[in-house]
């Protein structure tokens, strides 16, 4: 089933987003920014869809309509947007509720979600990214089943309380893994050193914590109780207060769930 999607930002998500619908098939009707600029620059992308700074949509042939936005942009342009009949408004949040669009003019609501983490200017394989969905309506949600389908084998129905934890989850395994490796950065760069003799290390701390479990895989003088070097890192750390404050807590943290 091809289906035709209006997306509304143009954003990270959306960047991905809209060339990856259309190789699946599908139609990109129109593309939605506040700045029209940015919705014709991202309609380069794709065959053929239209740029609007308007949120009237009432005309649209779209099906499918995207909410490709920040968090904090759902809740306004969900009540904002003026829709067709039978419309389905999704968005594509890891913990906004899909109660916030409860109040739109769509006849169906549903959740759209891709968990992965998405820069512009590095490509992002759709085939490995788990899509999860939502939907109270369950023809919606088969609809929805179909176009993450396309996209990716991996389509999980999940409810919005436990894509919220999911979503916890993911910040501490990415987001927070990359401030770290950024630490990293910043102290070897302080002291004169080639970031690249750690990258070695780093790959093969990922993997092995994802092939033998994070508690198995786990070393470092906090695991191994060496008080000694952790207070010497500390120490090396004063220069920073925030940072030897981080050290001091992750460490502590090790020790006491092991």
């Amino acid at each position: 089933m091809k289906f035709k999607i209006a997306i509304l930002g143009t954003g990270n998500v959306a960047n991905h987003l809209v060339p990856a619908l259309e190789n699946a098939g599908h139609t990109i009707t129109e593309i939605y920014a506040r700045d029209i600029n940015d919705a014709e620059k991202l309609t380069e992308k794709v065959y053929v869809a239209d740029a609007k700074s308007d949120l009237d949509f009432s005309d649209s042939k779209a099906e499918i309509f995207i909410l490709a936005v920040s968090d904090a942009a759902i809740s306004d342009l969900a009540d904002e947007i003026i829709l067709p009949e039978e419309s389905i408004l999704v968005h594509t949040s890891g913990t906004v509720p899909l109660s916030m669009l409860g109040y739109s003019s769509a006849s169906y609501t549903g959740i759209f979600y891709p968990l992965q983490t998405f820069s512009k200017g590095r490509e992002v394989d759709f085939v490995d990214v788990p899509f999860l969905i939502e939907s109270e309506d369950q023809e919606t949600l088969q609809k929805l089943k179909k176009l993450a389908k396309s996209l990716s084998p991996s389509v999980f129905v999940v409810k919005s309380k436990d894509r919220l934890a999911l979503h916890v989850a993911a910040v501490f395994a990415s987001n927070f893994t990359n401030h770290m490796i950024r630490l990293s950065e910043e102290i070897m760069g302080r002291q004169g050193l080639d970031f690249e003799m750690l990258k070695p290390l780093i790959i093969e701390s990922v993997s092995k914590s994802l092939e033998l479990g994070a508690k198995r895989a786990q070393t470092g003088p906090a695991i191994r109780g060496d008080y000694g070097t952790l207070d010497h890192h500390f120490q090396f750390l004063n220069y920073n207060e925030q940072v030897a404050e981080i050290y001091r807590l992750i460490s502590q943290d090790i020790i006491d769930v092991n």
